[in-house]
């Protein structure tokens, strides 16, 4: 019977790290589509946050490559990651709502504009100038794509937790 459990349990790991990858794929697909299928630029802050759901798809893959790996303890890993991911996310909404001003050098202040020399100050001023982090492009039902991401990625991170948790007592 102990077997059983044990199957179970890995049958469900495998599961949810494969939910994860799909969520994580449709996430950086919608922020792809955006970008070039409707002309959403993004801000430094918006690449950012693809960063955590790149990861999620990479950890995945290279989970379903070991066969050995500690499913349990990725799922954990991925939790963490879709931890970070809320953070950053959250972080950018701040920034939109003008909670704080970004520490990177895409708030509306235009920080990094300094040049040494004349030829990298023309170059700049007829290059375009990036998307301000605080310029919101898109909203649904009042709120921008940053609280969506939020939520989101605080959803998944839960989910893992939860079901790694469950998946650790089972095994025991």
């Amino acid at each position: 019977m102990n077997l059983n459990i044990t199957n179970l349990s890995a049958f469900i790991c495998r599961r949810i790290i494969l939910l994860a990858g799909l969520a994580s794929a449709f996430a950086l697909g919608t922020a792809l589509i955006a970008q070039y299928g409707f002309d959403l630029e993004p801000c430094v802050l918006c690449v950012y946050q693809r960063i955590p759901y790149a990861a999620v798809i990479g950890i995945g893959l290279v989970t379903f490559l070991l066969p050995g790996a500690d499913r349990r303890a990725v799922i954990y890993l991925i939790a963490l990651v879709f931890l970070c991911s809320a953070g950053v996310a959250f972080y950018h909404n701040g920034v939109e709502q003008h909670w704080w001003v970004a520490a990177t050098s895409c708030a509306a202040g235009g920080g990094g504009i300094l040049s040494t020399t004349i030829e990298q100050l023309q170059s700049m001023l007829t290059g375009k100038l990036p998307k301000p982090c605080d310029a919101i492009d898109w909203t649904l039902f009042g709120l921008s794509i940053t609280v969506y991401n939020t939520v989101a990625s605080l959803a998944l991170a839960l989910v893992c937790f939860l079901c790694a948790g469950q998946s650790q007592e089972e095994q025991t």
